[in-house]
């Protein structure tokens, strides 16, 4: 659970529910007194001197014990935690953006927090080939050692967070409810599997439903958390814009991924292009602009890889040097066709094969 106490969390938490006073008034008071349970100790003039009577009221009627009770039986549960700004492991990045949450929910890996990440995050309506896009993208930026940031909805999101999971496993979903609600219920598995090899945050109380207002607050965790943002497949009323626009605001790059003229889809990646971002058709594109090396992905994050990811050396030798195409390279290598796309998508994301007219592919040296 952290450094930070059962009944300390309960006063983070009625703190921050106080009528009126929001983040930024949560911060002013603990720079002047330096912690929740100092703050309900202080005198109503000592408070009126930094909020307003109003909300000074509010203080003085003291923590919501319900609420407390509430936050100590969630944090009892296996592998949950609460972080404060006044703990280690508060992710320093977060501390560099305006307006950051003065606390975390957590479940999971915790240590994830403060490693090197990169937002990868696009429309819900996503096309078969955005998915795949975000997938393979997530899981070679994850096996160059960047742990994959995203919001775990339906579309982009969710085939981020697969990938990074078939890879290294080091992702984070930063979630618009609290919690105990998982959102979309269909990403259930989803959630549990992030919850066991990567980790899930929040900043919203527990049992906060999704609520459309949320969402663009959960944009700037996912934003501010990274050191660049990937944006795969977006309409141009796509809330991936949105994160975008956080990330140029907090200084960080952005990329976007060009598609079809014709796909609504690709209007907002092409908008951005336009705007600055990178474009981006191969991972290399990414880790130079970041001025990103591969790098060991630390033990404790690895999970059980695939057999695809197992198989991608051995398939660079079945490919050879000339030209080659997909009928010669299923009958070569036994794989399905459907395996075989996948891993050859990855290999060309990697650097390692390119694809050449007529469907061939051929290994680079």
């Amino acid at each position: 659970m952290n450094s930070t106490t059962y009944e300390e969390a309960g006063l983070w938490v009625s703190l921050s529910l106080v009528p009126g006073l929001g983040n930024q008034g949560i911060c002013q008071l603990l720079a002047a007194f330096g912690s929740p349970e100092k703050i309900y100790g202080a005198s109503h003039q000592q408070l009126r001197d930094i909020v307003p009577a109003a909300v000074v009221s509010e203080i003085a009627k003291g923590p919501d014990f319900a609420l407390q009770g509430m936050v100590s039986a969630w944090l009892q549960q296996p592998n949950n935690h609460f972080v404060t700004l006044a703990d280690a492991s508060y992710p320093q990045s977060l501390l560099d953006i305006p307006n950051p949450p003065p606390f975390l929910y957590a479940k999971g890996r915790l240590e994830l927090l403060n490693v090197p990440s990169i937002a990868v995050v696009g429309s819900r309506n996503a096309s078969p080939q955005g998915e795949k896009n975000a997938e393979e993208f997530s899981a070679a930026l994850s096996r160059q050692g960047l742990c994959i940031v995203s919001g775990m909805a339906l579309g982009i999101d969710g085939a981020a967070h697969r990938g990074a999971l078939r890879a290294s496993g080091a992702t984070i979903a930063v979630v618009g409810t609290g919690m105990d609600v998982v959102y979309p219920a269909r990403h259930r598995n989803l959630a549990h599997q992030i919850a066991e090899h990567g980790l899930i945050i929040s900043e919203f109380a527990l049992g906060t439903p999704s609520r459309a207002q949320n969402f663009p607050r959960r944009n700037r965790i996912i934003s501010g958390l990274s050191q660049g943002c990937l944006v795969v497949e977006a309409s141009l009323q796509s809330g991936s814009l949105i994160t975008a626009r956080l990330a140029v605001e907090q200084g960080r790059e952005v990329f976007a991924i060009p598609g079809s003229i014709h796909s609504p889809q690709a209007k907002g990646c092409h908008q951005l292009i336009k705007q600055g971002a990178k474009l981006v058709d191969d991972m290399q594109d990414i880790l130079d602009e970041m001025k990103w090396s591969a790098r060991a992905i630390p033990a404790a994050f690895m999970v059980d890889q695939p057999g695809d990811v197992q198989q991608e050396e051995p398939l660079l030798e079945v490919i050879g040097y000339d030209p080659v195409s997909m009928d010669i390279l299923a009958a070569r290598s036994g794989l399905t066709m459907e395996r075989l796309s996948a891993m050859l998508l990855m290999l060309e994301l990697e650097g390692k094969v390119s694809t050449l007219p007529g469907g061939r592919f051929q290994r680079i040296a």
